[in-house]
């Protein structure tokens, strides 16, 4: 995935929006919000995820909303690089 490039990705059963941000990993759920919409069919502006649905912006290494609608934070996972695989921890 090239920098300024995200994709979709299931991990475990949970959706997952991969990001890079200038050779920078971050992981966050793949859920707006603000109405359950995939952000990852959203825009990534450096370290902001926008939501194409409604214009909310969340910061990707925090997952701190940065712009209404959305009411609440996204949660981010952490993530480990392994050779060229990228592995990200979630909880169940």
């Amino acid at each position: 995935m090239p920098p300024g490039g995200m994709k979709a990705v299931d991990v475990d059963g949970v959706q997952i929006a991969l990001c890079n941000v200038g050779g920078e990993f971050y992981a966050v759920h793949d859920e707006c919000t603000h109405e359950c919409f995939p952000l990852s069919e959203g825009t990534l502006e450096d370290h902001t995820l926008v939501c194409i649905l409604h214009g909310a912006r969340f910061d990707v290494r925090t997952g701190e909303v940065l712009a209404l609608p959305a009411y609440g934070p996204v949660t981010t996972y952490d993530i480990e690089l392994d050779g060229e695989d990228i592995l990200v921890a979630v909880e169940r």
